[in-house]
């Protein structure tokens, strides 16, 4: 049997609590809430009272308004020094931001957005539905930016999810996996690529950004990294698993050894697991709410201008916008173009 490969196991909290994360990712969010019917106004349709509206993060009934009041979700707030990666598995997010871009996106897509020198947005869920229920599942990752990009223009993309690598695997017994790739590549498979000023689309970063699904009893292979790379696999459910044939708990972190292959042999139960990896950026991190910069005194500097400027304004005429009760997909950039799913 080979070594262990695991330097170091973190355990995951429940519920919406961030996971924790490494260098040079900031924050990781598993969003999974069963909304009920949906009324005029794309909110829950049954009563609210007994939540903490503005600031409901218990799952009552199932599912938590977040800080909405009316429909789900996280109405306009800034960010500055950072980029946001938004992994919509199940349901639909309604984008709107500072610059005057919006988006309706779910099913699989994901939205990457590099906030850079400031920009606001508002993130909410709109029940579309009123004859049956909207269940919303996503992940949200922050991502961070070095230094010399913490100051770059806004930039707003879309990889929608036929664009997404989402393969279907055996390994040698017949079992089978699904490998979705969001960042980062498997072999010939790769994404669109990341915004431009991203840490990600820098090639000697190595981020990457997987999800993995195993059925019982079946096998993987993670192919190896450059020695600078670090690799976190994040047990989401399941049991059983094992790392180059040592067993591993469920609802971990598992930090990895940089630059060594490793074989996943799952247990007999599905397992999803999380992958975040990528090269540090080995920079100070100085964190307040939704400024990520590197001293405190570029963090009252962010305070200071979004006070000043609002970082742009907000183009919208409520601070929880949605866009309508159709489900199609789309995204409207700044220069007006319309861009929807394949």
């Amino acid at each position: 049997m080979k070594s262990n490969p695991v330097v170091a196991e973190v355990p995951l909290p429940d519920g919406v609590t961030p996971m924790p994360t490494r260098d040079p990712f900031l924050f990781c969010v598993h969003h999974n809430d069963d909304y009920p019917k949906g009324n005029a106004q794309f909110g829950p349709n049954q009563t609210l009272a007994g939540r903490n509206l503005g600031n409901d993060f218990v799952a009552k009934d199932g599912f938590r308004m977040y800080h909405g009041e009316v429909v789900p979700g996280f109405p306009r707030h800034p960010h500055r020094g950072f980029e946001t990666v938004t992994i919509v598995r199940r349901g639909l997010l309604d984008h709107s931001d500072s610059m005057g871009a919006a988006a309706r996106y779910g099913k699989g897509d994901v939205q990457w957005l590099t906030a850079g020198g400031g920009i606001q947005h508002a993130e909410m869920f709109p029940l579309l539905s009123a004859d049956e229920r909207n269940p919303v599942e996503l992940f949200q990752i922050w991502l961070n930016l070095p230094a010399s990009r913490k100051m770059v223009t806004p930039y707003f993309s879309m990889l929608w999810a036929d664009q997404i690598p989402k393969l279907e695997l055996k390994d040698a017994n017949g079992r089978r996996l699904r490998l979705s790739i969001f960042a980062g590549h498997y072999q010939e498979h790769k994404p669109p690529p990341p915004p431009p000023d991203s840490w990600a689309a820098d090639q000697h970063a190595e981020v990457a950004i997987w999800t993995l699904r195993m059925e019982p009893h079946a096998q993987f292979v993670m192919p190896k990294t450059s020695p600078l790379v670090d690799r976190s696999l994040y047990v989401l459910d399941g049991h059983g698993l094992e790392l180059d044939g040592h067993p591993q708990s469920p609802r971990l972190r598992l930090d990895l050894e940089r630059g060594r292959e490793v074989v996943l042999k799952n247990g007999d139960r599905e397992t999803e697991l999380l992958l975040l990896q990528g090269c540090p950026i080995n920079e100070p991190v100085a964190h307040y709410g939704p400024f990520v910069m590197n001293t405190e005194a570029e963090l009252r500097k962010a305070i200071y201008d979004y006070r000043a400027t609002q970082f742009g304004g907000w183009p919208w005429p409520q601070n929880d916008p949605v866009h309508g009760g159709e489900s199609q997909r789309f995204a409207r950039h700044l220069d007006g173009r319309v861009e929807r799913p394949g």
